[in-house]
């Protein structure tokens, strides 16, 4: 309360307990008893079709190879494919402490809309609220036990799913997925400002498609254009970047489910290029 007596919003320095105390509430939900999950990386995009899945699934991947246990949330609720990418095709199982995630061949815990549908191709046909929904009970209602990174693959944009992950979850940081193309530079501007005004650390960018290197001449190829990866990172002030080239295999690898073999020998994890220090500390920008 003011000097005349009426509310100035401000409830840090009143001391009142009124009915109009605006203070802000977490928004945090818990997770499932049976899951302690020590990081959450969400993997972003500002637009769909640039790889945002493929990274999360490296990503995961080279994680879990240097010795830490990984999960993903395929938050992607109407176009998952992450399943596809590690070929999974049994059904996710469920107990009286919730529900379980699927491993992969290589140990990665596994969550998504497609392992409870009963045909992988049967469409999810939902309204925003719904689809931010079963985010929050991937995370609140699986039984993820122990892991040590979690990668959140988002649907692409700074819609419902996005906004609901990083105010639900406890993200330490994203990684931003781009390809070459200068439109796209407008639209991951838009993604890297959202987690700003949402306090959420970038860790790097990752430029997917980015050349084509002949195996004849090894002359690398820019098939979609100059790299602009630099001047982004430059322009936001993040200094973590990596490319991914245009590789026939690694298609290959995700058309038959075996991307957790795939030899990615160009693609560093986290902790090599200092996305992620080596006693486990998030490194921003």
């Amino acid at each position: 309360m003011n000097e005349a007596g009426n509310c100035s919003h401000n409830c840090k320095e009143c001391g009142s307990d009124c009915g109009e105390r605006r203070e802000p509430q977490s928004l945090l939900e818990k997770p499932n008893a049976k899951s302690h999950i020590k990081r959450v990386i969400g993997v972003v995009s500002g637009k769909g079709g640039v790889g945002k899945s493929l990274v999360t699934s490296l990503l995961a991947s080279s994680m879990q190879k240097k010795g830490y246990h990984c999960a993903i949330l395929d938050g992607d609720i109407t176009g998952p494919s992450i399943p596809r990418i590690f070929g999974i095709s049994r059904r996710a199982a469920g107990s009286e402490a919730g529900i379980l995630p699927v491993k992969t061949q290589n140990g990665i815990s596994v969550m998504s809309v497609n392992l409870l549908l009963e045909q992988d191709t049967d469409p999810v046909i939902w309204r925003g609220p719904l689809i931010a929904g079963m985010v929050k009970q991937f995370w609140s209602e699986v039984c993820w036990g122990e892991v040590d990174y979690m990668f959140v693959d988002m649907p692409p944009g700074t819609g419902d799913v996005p906004l609901t992950v990083f105010q639900s979850l406890p993200v330490d940081g994203i990684v931003v997925v781009t390809s070459p193309q200068e439109l796209v530079g407008m639209i991951v501007g838009k993604a890297v400002k959202m987690a700003e005004m949402l306090h959420i650390p970038v860790l790097g960018i990752v430029e997917n498609m980015a050349y084509f290197e002949c195996p004849s001449c090894h002359d690398r190829h820019f098939i979609f254009g100059n790299s602009h990866i630099e001047a982004l990172a430059a322009q936001y002030g993040i200094g973590k970047t990596v490319q991914i080239p245009i590789d026939p295999m690694l298609a290959l690898a995700c058309d038959q489910g075996s991307i957790a073999e795939f030899d990615a020998s160009w693609l560093p994890v986290l902790t090599d290029i200092g996305m992620i220090k080596e006693d486990g500390n998030i490194e921003s920008r």
